[in-house]
């Protein structure tokens, strides 16, 4: 009988290590608080490391684990995982997203009430001997607006919640069709309106380069006077520095936060400020949150290792080895496709048409369907998105997946064609290959022909044909100090226009982006993380 360690590195609830004790072939170990020479030397022989958020699983960590199968996370965020390391080598890296929900809506209300009636400020008060009850008047929830910024799990729970409260809720969600939110009462408009209408508003989205500073100065000046804050999502979403000024300048009544860019957050000044309430990251820590999560990881890593069962994996497909060997480069290409339509299309996705042509029409599809949705949700939904909730969420969020197959190939062998239709009628499509054996191409967006690799950090930009736009865009980024890795070029015959798609060595900031727009000929310019 195999016999396996089980490595555990941060603080767990104990029915998620008893459980782990209970099994006959495991082996498990308790090491906590462990100086990074220290975790590789206790990783080196274990076969499964369950962590939450305090141990950091660096590419050297990973590269050093000569037994590591499985790396589990009591939770749902993986910043403090190298991902890419861990699939390069094969390692599964699963989560535990669904145990802490409720727990993180809840405080989310928790630190909503107690922002608008000065709960924090007023029991500091009468502790230091004071009785100071005009100093501390608050405000009703009750009829007030609350805008939530991303209408995901969280977002959902936080918005039923404050429909008990009697609030009127409205949401800025792209990604979320407006007969989804009806559903659960909630009005759907822009980003704009909900600033400004709002008297509270609420963060709930993922961490991304997209919504990195998404609450900044620009964003403090369109809200209303008195507006209050709330954010319980992730650090950096909101930018510290424009929010400490709108406070001082009375534009922002009030902030809670249990968030920070630098966590702990030292010399922050915003902890100085009577008008921030805060606490530090406990949106998920709850007793039965913790539970859930302990007990949730630990069947998980049990089913894999003893079962060969993979739940709730974010990088590996739940697939045979010998149908992965097949199908694993196209995987990748439906990935990529995937998240490369998220972060072009405009308004929220209502149906994806997956054509397979070739031979790959031929094989099991259900997987490659799978990554396509991962790849266009992932960029929406962060890391709560995986091969095993991908359908799921499709589903839950109204997007049809009709798939379709064709055995007689075209151009190429084998070609899979993603086809996005949004709620305003738009419609993107993306053609993709392999090249050799498992070289991910995309050779056609929309009526531009090209060869592609989809990969890292790119930019993407449709112009008018003119001589000079591409030095221009050159000028700029070497401008930037941003070095051009690949350029791939396509021309639509029929329009004159052109197609550039480039890999750059770090992400094009917004700054940079704005400044290709407005370059002449240039009709648009996105980037893209792939």
């Amino acid at each position: 009988m195999a016999t396996y360690k089980i490595l555990i590195t941060d603080n767990i609830a104990p029915q998620g290590i008893e459980l782990l004790e209970k099994v006959p072939q495991f082996d498990v170990e308790v090491a906590v608080s462990l100086s990074p020479e220290e975790l590789k030397k206790k990783v080196k022989d274990a076969h499964a490391l369950i962590i939450r958020s305090a141990t950091k699983v660096t590419s050297d960590v990973i590269e050093g684990a000569k037994k590591l199968k499985v790396i589990g996370r009591a939770g749902i965020g993986l910043d403090n995982v190298d991902v890419r390391a861990a699939t390069k080598k094969g390692i599964v890296v699963m989560n535990a997203p669904e145990g802490n929900m409720v727990t993180t809506a809840e405080h989310t209300i928790a630190m909503l009430m107690a922002l608008a009636r000065n709960i924090p400020q007023a029991t500091a008060s009468l502790k230091s001997k004071k009785w100071e009850k005009k100093k501390f008047q608050g405000r009703e929830l009750y009829r007030k607006i609350l805008g939530i910024i991303g209408l995901g799990r969280i977002g959902s729970i936080v918005a039923d919640r404050a429909n008990g409260l009697k609030m009127k809720v409205i949401a800025y969600d792209p990604f979320v069709r407006p007969e989804m939110a009806e559903k659960i009462g909630v009005e759907l408009v822009s980003l704009e309106e909900l600033y400004q209408r709002a008297d509270f508003i609420t963060i709930h989205t993922p961490l991304t380069p997209e919504t990195k500073y998404l609450i900044n100065k620009k964003a403090f000046a369109q809200m209303k006077d008195g507006v209050m804050i709330v954010n319980c999502a992730r650090g950096g979403i909101v930018k510290e520095k424009d929010l400490y000024e709108a406070i001082q300048k009375g534009k922002v009544a009030g902030a809670a936060l249990d968030v920070f860019e630098k966590e702990p957050p030292q010399d922050n000044p915003l902890l100085d400020l009577d008008r921030v309430i805060c606490t530090p990251h406990l949106g998920a820590s709850t007793q039965e949150a913790q539970t859930n999560v302990a007990v949730a990881i630990a069947e998980q890593v049990t089913d894999y290792l003893i079962n060969g069962v993979v739940r709730n994996a974010v990088n590996v497909p739940i697939i045979s080895e010998e149908l992965l060997s097949v199908l694993g480069p196209y995987l990748t290409l439906a990935e990529k496709i995937g998240a490369f339509h998220a972060q072009v299309v405009k308004a929220p996705i209502k149906e994806v048409e997956i054509e397979y042509i070739g031979d790959v029409a031929k094989t099991d599809t259900r997987p490659i369907k799978i990554a396509g949705l991962k790849g266009l949700l992932t960029p929406i939904l962060g890391e709560q998105v995986n091969f095993v909730n991908a359908d799921f969420l499709a589903t839950e969020r109204g997007i049809q997946v009709k798939e379709s197959k064709r055995e007689i190939p075209s151009d190429f062998t084998n070609v899979i064609i993603v086809n996005v239709h949004t709620e305003s009628g738009e419609k993107k499509s993306i053609t993709g290959t392999i090249f050799g054996k498992k070289q991910p191409r995309i050779v056609r967006l929309d009526g531009f022909a090209l060869e592609a690799v989809p990969e890292g950090h790119m930019l993407l930009i449709q112009n008018v044909d003119r001589p000079g736009v591409i030095g221009n865009i050159g000028t700029i980024l070497g401008r930037h100090q941003i070095n051009i890795g690949r350029m791939h070029v396509g021309q639509d015959e029929i329009t004159g226009q052109t197609l550039i798609l480039l890999s750059t060595n770090i992400p094009v900031p917004k700054p940079v982006l704005e400044e290709i727009k407005e370059l002449p000929h240039v009709i648009s310019a996105i980037s893209l993380e792939l």
